[in-house]
């Protein structure tokens, strides 16, 4: 069973941005699902690797579009981004120095920082985003 699920609640209604989104949940469940089957160890290096880079990938986009047409979020919504990529590249760090484990306190952490950055965050660029004629 996914962590999470994606629906239209998660949605941006920027194409590009749901696409990407979707990617970084399919990671989160990936992992999840790696854990349930007592994989987690094996899978968690490689995935946090992944999600580390399509994490810094997918957040230069939305920086890069914000800059563009003037987001007057865009200085909280990137420092919002550098904090993000910082703990997770954390996570990435004591896992390969062996000081974490795959924890279902770690896939909640990740379900609450993916499902809540799209929702109380991301979600505020579309609106604004969608009136420069970007969908």
């Amino acid at each position: 069973m996914a962590l999470i699920t994606w629906s239209n609640d998660l949605s941006v209604n920027i194409k590009e941005f749901d696409e990407e989104h979707k990617k970084l949940i399919s990671m989160v469940n990936d992992l999840h699902s790696a854990m349930g089957s007592g994989k987690g160890k094996e899978v968690m290096g490689p995935i946090l690797v992944r999600l580390v880079d399509y994490t810094k990938t997918h957040f230069a986009a939305e920086e890069q579009l914000m800059r563009k047409h003037e987001y007057p979020g865009y200085v909280s919504h990137k420092s919002l981004h550098d904090d993000l990529t910082k703990q997770v590249m954390d996570l990435q760090n004591k896992f390969q120095e062996g000081r974490m484990l795959v924890t279902v306190q770690v896939m909640n952490f990740l379900k609450d920082w993916l499902s809540n950055h799209i929702q109380n965050t991301d979600k505020k660029y579309g609106p604004y985003l969608n009136g420069k004629g970007i969908a």
